[in-house]
């Protein structure tokens, strides 16, 4: 994805940092706004830098909900005190089983570009679940920031029992080997990491910028781990240390990437400010590779 001409030196680490702020405190719109205005000096000038800073779901579909060689579907499966939706997907024309990777959305939901990640892992032979967490609190909302701030109502029990109906599901799927994984993306990340800490039936996970698992927690994880951070993500960063020489003292099987010079979100090719095309494509390819290793 290309960024816009002329807008880019527009952005600095200023900048970026203020929105990390503004999606992950969470800051209100308002007062993000007023900050960035003062930023850049006019609220026209801030209003100017939001379509670069904001994810344009336009540009979510590198592969398009149509492709013909995928079939996906919306299911349901049961969670915590009820059904959650997933968005479903798999090659077409296999009559095999296929290992399975559940998907685990951002803050901000189950959105077209978790979508079409979904449909990535699926064009890459894997029956892939894209769950919607946001089903225990009415559903993933077109607006980003009721979404954002409906996630902050799901505490670390309830996410944990999702994720583990979610394994559940694909576990004794009749397209599924029985082998699944997971991937996740920043506070599916950190989802990912609690997956590994509950689920010693887990077979592998990858976790781009997530919360790290806590260092007493880490002799429960029986998975091998992927773990993706971007160089310029301080506030996540600062669990690595930790977390390695915890994964390290246990003998945990793990690989730790660090992308220097990125930043966080930098897999996320729907937001122009941060995304990073050769980071991301890197990234992408040794979460192919490692789930082909360990799901077959």
């Amino acid at each position: 994805m290309s960024k816009p001409q002329g807008q880019e030196p527009a952005i600095n680490q200023e900048i970026i940092a203020l929105y990390d702020e503004y999606t992950h405190a969470p800051l209100p719109r308002r007062v993000f706004m007023k900050r960035l205005s003062a930023i850049t000096g006019s609220t026209v000038a801030a209003s100017a830098l939001l379509p670069i800073l904001e994810n344009n779901y336009a540009q979510a579909a590198i592969l398009p909900p149509d492709d013909a060689r995928i079939s996906a579907q919306t299911v349901s499966f049961a969670g915590p005190g009820g059904n959650f939706n997933a968005y479903l997907a798999a090659p077409k024309g296999v009559s095999g089983k296929l290992p399975a990777v559940i998907v685990i959305h951002e803050n901000r939901g189950l959105n077209p570009h978790i979508q079409d990640i979904t449909r990535r892992l699926a064009l890459a032979g894997y029956l892939a679940l894209g769950v919607d967490y946001l089903s225990a609190v009415g559903g993933t909302p077109a607006d980003e920031d009721n979404a954002r701030d409906l996630i902050g109502k799901l505490d670390a029990a309830t996410i944990g029992a999702i994720s583990l109906a979610a394994l559940k599901y694909l576990k004794g799927h009749a397209q599924s080997t029985g082998k699944v994984g997971v991937v996740g993306f920043c506070w599916g990340g950190a989802a990912v990491n609690q997956l590994a800490v509950l689920a010693p039936d887990l077979d592998a996970g990858v976790a781009f910028y997530g919360r790290q698992a806590k260092a007493e927690d880490v002799p429960k994880i029986k998975a091998p781990l992927q773990l993706h951070y971007a160089g310029l993500d301080q506030g996540i960063n600062a669990g690595i240390p930790g977390y390695e020489a915890a994964l390290k003292a246990a003998g945990k099987p793990y690989e730790l990437f660090l992308y220097e010079g990125v930043n966080h979100a930098f897999n996320n090719d729907t937001g122009a400010a941060r995304y990073n095309e050769a980071a991301a494509k890197l990234a992408w390819q040794r979460t192919l590779d490692f789930l082909k290793r360990h799901l077959g």
